[in-house]
């Protein structure tokens, strides 16, 4: 993974959720300049608080040199803009965006951690990385990507979702 990729995770189990990530993408296209890459967009079953509509999830790449608060910022923003309301973690959401990776860094601040803390643990999370990534490092952890996924604890399916 080159150091000037900003890795986001996009989430969303509220209304249209298609438009949802369509939006979304936009906005960040329009933030952050060149889209590096994208995952196919997967469906899964809610993580964490289980009794809600399943997750359409995507992973985007952007070109991205700048400050990882710099750019939570705009990604808080941009979730308001699409009318994200924080009620209770891991809630029903129009949109949720979260930094990944920002490169090989390692982020410790109170409002942010990079890598995201709970990667390795989602496999939501980990098969749209996979396709774009499987060998790509962990910083943290020192293993790939396909191998966080082979070891990965979840055990809810991720498919696929064609539009």
């Amino acid at each position: 993974m080159k150091d000037n990729f900003l890795v986001l995770l996009l989430g969303t189990n509220l209304g249209d959720r298609t438009t949802n990530l369509i939006e979304a993408r936009c906005k960040l296209e329009d933030c952050f300049g060149h889209l590096a890459m994208k995952s196919k967009i997967y469906q899964t079953s809610a993580w964490g608080k289980t009794n809600q509509n399943s997750f359409l999830n995507q992973v985007l790449v952007f070109e991205f040199s700048g400050d990882a608060l710099n750019a939570i910022d705009k990604i808080l923003k941009i979730e308001t803009e699409l009318g994200r309301v924080r009620e209770e973690k891991w809630g029903e959401r129009v949109i949720d965006i979260d930094i990944l990776f920002h490169g090989r860094r390692i982020i410790i601040e109170s409002r942010l951690q990079v890598p995201h803390p709970y990667l390795h643990l989602r496999n939501f999370t980990l098969q749209p990385l996979k396709e774009i990534g499987e060998q790509w490092l962990h910083p943290k952890l020192g293993k790939t990507i396909e191998e966080l996924s082979n070891e990965c604890p979840d055990t809810l399916a991720v498919e696929i979702f064609e539009i």
